[in-house]
Order: structure tokens, then C-alpha cells, then sequence
């Protein structure tokens, strides 16, 4: 009866253990899906997040056409341009004008062989700021 008890203890065992692996296996099926489900996700919500900045980026490029689209009828129907991009004063400091007026360079475009030669009186960092003012202005391309 004992060899009985112990053989039907054996069976139990082997069969728990078997259960046992196959659960096992089991888990591991069920984590290896669960991480390609939640891979899954990850990509769908990524591409839902691209898509909408494409669509921010396809309202901004239209508001951005739709501006350039007037600017250029402004610019080719012979209007005025909006304020925004109308160039800024084109003034020069009064001291520029002076040294400029002293040595005979008048008003509209400077000759740049003119301006060198009204200017070489002054240090080079002088002759460099009365240029770039007079670029500023517009006066000297």
C-alpha cells in the first residue's frame, strides 16, 4: 500500500511539474505579446502626435502662402506695402550729414570713389561708421 502512495505521489508531482512548465510557457507567451501589443500603441500613438503637428505645419505654410500671395499683388498692382514691410526711416544723424555735405556729396546716391575721397581725413573706425550710416539710409549700396 505504501509503494501504492508513493507511486500515485510520483504521478502527482511529475504531473504538477509538467503543469507547471506549461505555465510557464505560458507566461512567457503572454509577456512577449504584451510587449508587441504595447509596441503596438507606442507606434499608433506617435503617428496619431505626427499627424497633427503635420497639420499645424500645414496651416502655418497655408496662412504663410495666403501673406505672400498679397504681398506680391501689392507689390505687382503698384500699392503701397502694408506697414509691416515698409522699410524703416532712411535718415542720416545729422553729424554724418554734415561731413558728408562739407566735402560736396549731395543727396540721392554717393559715389563711392567721391565718398573715399571726402572721407580720408577721418580715422578708419570714422570712415566705417559714416558708411554703414550712409548703407542704412539707403544713400550707398
Amino acid at each position: 500500500m505504501d509503494g501504492i502512495l508513493v507511486q500515485e505521489s510520483k504521478e502527482l508531482v511529475d504531473r504538477l511539474e509538467a503543469a507547471a512548465t506549461l505555465l510557464e510557457r505560458t507566461l512567457g507567451w503572454l509577456e512577449d505579446r504584451q510587449r508587441a501589443l504595447s509596441g503596438d500603441v507606442e507606434r499608433i500613438s506617435a503617428t496619431v502626435e505626427s499627424t497633427r503637428r503635420e497639420e499645424e505645419l500645414l496651416a502655418k505654410l497655408q496662412e504663410v502662402e495666403r501673406e505672400l500671395s498679397e504681398l506680391r499683388a501689392a507689390a505687382a498692382g503698384g500699392n503701397e506695402f502694408p506697414k509691416a514691410v515698409q522699410p524703416l526711416r532712411r535718415t542720416l544723424p545729422s553729424s554724418t550729414a554734415e561731413v558728408v555735405a562739407k566735402h560736396g556729396v549731395g543727396e540721392g546716391a554717393v559715389d563711392v570713389r567721391t565718398l573715399d575721397a571726402a572721407l580720408t581725413g577721418l580715422s578708419m573706425e570714422q570712415r566705417i561708421a559714416v558708411k554703414s550710416q550712409l548703407r542704412r539710409a539707403g544713400a550707398m549700396a
